[in-house]
């Protein structure tokens, strides 16, 4: 299988395109766009969470307690919370998920389980968009997709490194990246149940979705093209 300097290097590459076009086709504004590429990158380690304590799980688990408190901060900020209540729910974050998954994830996954698989995918992109709490939905989406393209982009790799290419062969662990479905029915079971709540917070989320989102009604027709972009 890929190992984790060339699924940096593409998710990377990734993130890069992904953060290039958006600012040159939908003109996002340009912090969106590093924030976008950098989620991009360095969720191309996020599948092997499950693989045995090393570089992926150390360094996945302490970027996501370094930034997902900071992702949190419009969140908190819509329930008016003071600023010092926000930097200890910060630091609270930080120690559950620096010292408390790390260990969680060593305990009840296993590599290639299902962590390499399609319903994770979405469900990193949902975490994502519930996370990332902005007035704008459509950036919230811009940085959930972004996650997602890191993300496939490993599960991609690993599939093209099971096809032997020197001996004409499929390899035994082809399949077990791009699946929908693992070996272990309580696994299957947790993640697709994982999949169906996180849908239902989303669709209660206070925060409008994209596509409840029309413009004002204007006042009088004004001769201009109508502006499309979603940023």
């Amino acid at each position: 299988m890929a190992g984790f300097k060339t699924h940096i290097t593409v998710s990377t590459a990734v993130g890069a395109g992904y953060a290039a076009g958006a600012y040159t086709l939908y003109d996002a504004p340009w912090e969106s766009c590093v924030l976008a590429g950098g989620l991009c990158s360095v969720s191309g380690m996020l599948p092997d969470l499950d693989s045995e304590p090393g570089v992926p799980l150390r360094e996945g688990v302490s970027f996501a307690a370094a930034v997902i408190p900071l992702l949190l901060i419009h969140r908190w900020q819509r329930f008016n919370l003071e600023p010092e209540t926000m930097v200890l729910a910060g630091g609270l974050v930080y120690l559950l998920i620096r010292f408390g998954l790390g260990k969680l994830l060593g305990k009840l996954t296993v590599h290639r389980g299902m962590f390499h698989s399609l319903p994770a995918l979405a469900i990193v992109g949902q975490l994502t968009y519930l996370i990332c709490d902005h007035e704008n939905p459509w950036l919230r989406v811009f940085f959930a997709s972004a996650v997602m393209a890191g993300f496939a982009s490993h599960l991609i790799l690993d599939e093209i490194w099971s096809i032997d290419v020197r001996r004409l062969r499929v390899k035994s662990s082809f399949g077990t990246a791009v699946k929908l479905w693992g070996e272990c029915w309580w696994a299957n079971l947790l993640t697709y149940a994982s999949v169906v709540g996180l849908a239902l917070l989303i669709t209660a989320d206070p925060s409008p979705l994209p596509s409840t989102i029309r413009p004002p009604d204007e006042p009088e027709m004004i001769a201009t093209q109508p502006d499309d972009r979603p940023f």
